[in-house]
């Protein structure tokens, strides 16, 4: 592949503006949250009394700051396409390089429609969930009711790539693609809800779902990158540079946490992003910490549900760690490095498998 220095000038470019808005709105963001007290709740009921103990000094930290990441992605989309289409023929002149504003639009029904609508679908759920949780008695929703949301929007994202896109095959590395018809639409389904609730499991310590999340969707970028999408491409530099913007404050201690509207809406664009590139079946490698971070939350209630003993002090297992004496920036380090290298080995199986 050639790389054309123009896609990725705009994909540095984009990347970097995302990251100085998403700071400049955080100051905003930060300052609603507080007036308005969307705070985090710490359970008190005594069903965690591990987790409780070990993050009880975090409670009334501003929650909801998802919204720095996904009001970045929107603000970019909406100023890029309507200066893109009301003034196509207008150039800019950026190092001697003549660029047209419609070359900057990066909406497009094949790379970005999908994923922005539900980006911003999972959003407002998760907005509501964590208004729920910050202010009703009984905290957020169920997992039930979550769950029975969240699948609906996988199912209108598995109508559309079944029968819209007419996606029907899966690429399996050193196989191929493999067609698998109809199969596709539940399999779509279960990508998209396992993916989103298992950035939500994993966004539990301070810079911790950020820096795990981000580091696949670099992975997934550079994917994209080179099979030529690059309008998908810019969209995930914006979402990385919201990404950055995020952990700066995110890290220990926590400014704000990213709440349902972030993880959820995170999770579900990741799941999305890895379908459009047919990477869906290497995700569980890019995404290694999300697997064992839900993982364990899975064996924890099958051991106390069939023998009646945990096998963790207390999960998702990075509570785990915490319970056992290991410091929450080394935990949050560690995992950073192990999510870094899983990306960088599932970006190399997918294009060389």
């Amino acid at each position: 592949m050639v790389i054309d220095p123009f896609e990725l000038g705009r994909v540095i470019a984009f990347l970097s503006l995302s990251f100085i808005i998403a700071l400049f709105l955080t100051f905003s963001v930060l300052r609603i949250l507080k007036k308005y007290r969307i705070e985090k709740r710490i359970r008190k009921d005594g069903s965690t009394p591990i987790y409780t103990d070990l993050h009880k000094h975090k409670e009334g930290t501003p929650t909801m700051g998802g919204v720095v990441i996904w009001g970045t992605v929107l603000f970019l989309t909406a100023i890029f396409t309507i200066v893109g289409r009301l003034f196509p023929e207008v150039i800019i002149t950026i190092s001697s390089v003549d660029i047209p504003l419609r070359d900057l639009d990066f909406l497009s029904r094949k790379d970005t429609y999908v994923p922005l609508g539900a980006l911003f679908a999972a959003a407002f759920i998760g907005i509501a969930d964590d208004v729920l949780d910050s202010f009703h008695s009984k905290g957020g929703m169920s997992v039930q009711r979550r769950l029975t949301l969240y699948t609906i929007i996988a199912a209108i994202v598995a109508w559309w790539f079944t029968f819209k896109l007419e996606f029907d095959t899966v690429a399996v590395p050193f196989v191929g693609d493999v067609f698998i018809g109809l199969w596709y639409f539940p399999f779509v389904i279960l990508v998209i809800v396992a993916t989103s609730f298992s950035v939500n499991e994993t966004d539990g310590l301070d810079g911790l779902a950020g820096g795990i999340v981000g580091t696949s969707f670099i992975s997934l970028g550079v994917i994209a990158f080179i099979q030529e999408r690059f309008d998908l491409t810019v969209l995930i530099a914006v979402i990385v540079g919201a990404l950055l913007a995020f952990v700066w404050f995110n890290v220990p201690p926590a400014k704000f946490f990213m709440g349902d509207t972030g993880s959820m809406s995170m999770g579900v664009m990741l799941a999305i992003i890895a379908l459009l590139t047919n990477s869906a079946l290497v995700l569980p490698l890019i995404g290694l910490v999300l697997v064992v971070e839900s993982g364990s939350v899975l064996l924890q209630m099958t051991s106390k549900k069939l023998f009646k003993k945990k096998l963790f002090q207390s999960t998702p297992i990075h509570h785990h760690f915490q319970a056992i004496g290991w410091p929450e920036h080394t935990i949050v380090m560690r995992f950073w490095i192990i999510s870094a290298v899983a990306g960088g080995a599932g970006m190399v199986l997918m294009l060389t498998a």
